[in-house]
């Protein structure tokens, strides 16, 4: 087994034990599910920032990538320990990381993106912990396109596989995600085989 299929199943372990949960939720995307992945319960976790980070590190290794970020609060602890850890050298290169928040702040610096400062042209990634329909990624998309960056992919711990990945690829968009429904026992909802 290799190291990064090890890294992913101890995430997914870590993930079924720490963020799983079976019952009656509503989601943020105004829908209801059978079962609920509290992310947070992981990408704030010691182990679980680490390998989540080493994941998605790896997976832009050999992209031309100005920063990585994402919609606050979902992205900004996975934004946090990829920086970290790219800075601390081989075999990565220092990334640049932002968050992008739902509304601009009525004070201070009224910006909705914070973090490493975007220029126009640059080129980002966005990265969140669990999309269903993907309505999060889609504002942080449209927050750094007003910036004048280019976008397009998206890497997200969790897709439910709900409608997100058709949505993101109709803004040309495409996500990647670590794992999906299926992993953890569900049937996509968005037609995927």
């Amino acid at each position: 087994m290799s190291e990064g299929a090890g890294m992913r199943q101890e995430l997914l372990a870590l993930l079924k034990e720490k963020a799983y949960r079976r019952g009656h939720f509503r989601l943020a995307s105004g829908g209801s599910s059978d079962y609920y992945l509290d992310a947070k319960r992981v990408t704030f976790h010691p182990r679980g920032a680490y390998l989540i980070a080493r994941l998605f590190l790896d997976m832009i290794r050999d992209e031309d990538v100005a920063a990585v970020g994402g919609p606050s609060v979902g992205a900004d602890p996975i934004a946090g320990a990829m920086a970290a850890l790219s800075a601390a050298g081989p075999p990565y290169e220092p990334v640049g990381t932002f968050m992008v928040r739902s509304q601009a702040k009525d004070h201070g610096v009224t910006d909705r993106i914070h973090g490493t400062p975007l220029a126009g042209g640059d080129k980002v990634i966005i990265i969140d912990d669990v999309v269903t329909r993907g309505t999060s990624s889609l504002m942080a998309i449209e927050a750094v396109r007003e910036a004048g960056c280019v976008v397009s992919k998206v890497l997200a711990v969790v897709d439910r596989m709900e409608g997100a990945a058709k949505r993101l690829a109709q803004e040309g968009c495409e996500l990647v995600a670590l794992f999906t429904a299926r992993d953890f026992g569900h049937a996509p909802k968005d037609g995927s085989q």
